[in-house]
C-alpha cells in the first residue's frame, strides 16, 4: 500500500516510521510529509534514504492511508484534502475524537469500529489508550461504572521541547546557573505540575475531560463516569496511570489478575513481595502496557485499584496508529 505520514520529522512521525517496519507493514510508496521549514530534511527507511517533502493540498494524491502526527489545526486544514485523494486519514491529534462519524480505535478494545469510518479515524490521548489497555480486560468481566484516576504524565508528551526542557533545566540547576521555563508554566525539574491542557468543566482540565469523554467511546460505556486529575512529572518517558474503578458487580482481585494476564499487549507485572510493580523504566521503549498493585479499593464498595505505565509515544500515539493499518487490511 502507499503510506503518506504528515509530520514526518517529530517524534511521533519518526515513530510511526519505525512501526512501519516494526509491525511489519508491506509498503510500497511512502511519502513523508512536514512543514516548509523540515522539508528537504534525510530521513531513512529500511536502508533508502528518503527526503522529506513541503506539506501542501495536493500531497496526497495516490495514497492508502495517511498518518496524523501534526497538531490540531494542521489536522483540521488538510483531512477534507485526505479523504478526497481517496486515503483513509489516521490521525493522533485531537482533533475529530468526539466526533460521532469518526471511529476512535484502541485496535485491542474496539478494533471493529475502525471498519465503520468514513474516511477519518481518530487515535486517543495518550493516557486514555494506556488507562484503558490496562482495565479493559477487567471491563470484559464487569462494565465498569466509575473511575477515579490520576496521571503521571513524562516530559516527552509535550515533545521535544519538553524533553530539552527537563534536561537543560537539571543542567542548569547543578551548575548554578538560571533556569529557563517554555514548554511548562513552571519549572519541571525537581517539580510536578498539576495541570494539563487547558481550563474545561467544572475546574477540570481539557486533559481531564479525556479520560471520560474517550474512554465512553472507546469501551462502548455511555454512562461511565471519572475523575481524573493530569500531573506532568519529571520524567523522560512513559506514561503512568493510578487508577480505582467501581463495576456493576463486586471483583476479587485474584479474577482481575486472571483477566488482565491473558488480554493482549498487557503484561500483568505485580508482585510486591518481590519489588514487582510497574515503572516508566520498565515500559519505555516498547508496545505493551505493564499492570500492577492491584487490590481492593478501601473506598469504593466491591471497587478495584491499580497502577500501569506504558509508553506514550508508542502504545499511546504512533504503535496504535499503525495497528490501526492492521485493522482496516486484516
Amino acid at each position: 500500500m502507499n503510506i503518506a505520514i504528515m509530520g514526518a520529522t517529530g517524534a511521533v512521525g519518526r515513530e510511526m516510521l519505525h512501526q512501519l517496519i516494526e509491525q511489519d507493514i508491506k509498503v510500497d510508496e511512502l511519502r513523508l510529509l512536514a512543514s516548509k521549514r523540515s522539508a528537504a530534511t534525510k530521513i531513512e527507511f529500511k536502508g533508502k534514504e528518503l527526503t522529506v517533502e513541503e506539506l501542501t493540498h495536493d500531497s496526497f494524491e495516490g495514497m492508502d492511508i495517511v498518518l496524523g502526527a501534526a497538531s490540531n489545526p494542521i489536522a483540521k486544514e488538510y483531512a477534507k484534502d485526505i479523504v478526497n485523494a481517496g486515503a483513509v486519514f489516521i490521525d493522533n491529534s485531537s482533533a475529530f475524537r468526539m466526533d460521532k462519524d469518526v471511529p476512535l480505535v484502541v485496535p485491542e478494545i474496539n478494533g471493529e469500529d475502525a471498519l465503520k469510518h468514513k474516511g477519518i479515524i481518530s487515535n486517543p490521548n495518550c493516557s486514555t489508550i494506556i488507562t484503558c489497555m490496562a482495565v479493559h480486560a477487567i471491563n470484559s468481566i464487569s462494565p465498569i461504572k466509575k473511575m477515579i484516576a490520576s496521571t503521571y504524565q513524562a516530559v516527552s508528551g509535550a515533545g521535544k521541547q519538553g524533553l530539552d526542557e527537563l534536561n537543560n533545566q537539571i543542567s542548569d540547576l547543578y551548575n548554578n546557573k538560571d533556569i529557563s521555563v517554555s514548554a511548562f508554566p513552571y519549572q519541571i525539574a525537581y517539580n510536578v505540575i498539576p495541570y494539563i491542557g487547558s481550563k474545561s468543566t467544572e475546574d477540570y482540565t481539557t486533559e481531564e475531560m479525556k479520560m471520560e469523554n474517550e474512554g465512553r467511546k472507546i469501551m462502548h460505556l455511555p454512562d461511565l463516569k471519572v475523575t481524573c486529575t493530569c500531573v506532568r512529572v519529571p520524567v523522560l518517558r512513559s506514561h503512568s496511570i493510578s487508577v480505582s474503578l467501581q463495576c456493576e458487580k463486586p471483583l476479587e482481585t485474584d479474577e482481575v489478575r486472571d483477566a488482565i494476564s491473558k488480554f493482549d499487549n498487557v503484561v500483568l507485572y505485580d508482585n510486591l513481595d518481590e519489588g514487582i510493580y510497574p515503572m516508566p523504566l520498565i515500559t519505555s521503549n516498547q508496545n505493551k502496557v505493564y499492570v500492577g498493585r492491584i487490590r481492593k479499593d478501601r473506598v469504593l464498595d466491591g471497587g478495584i485499584s491499580l497502577f500501569c505505565c506504558g509508553d506514550q509515544i508508542r502504545k499511546g500515539a504512533a504503535s496504535n496508529a499503525v495497528q490501526i493499518i492492521k485493522c482496516l487490511y486484516k
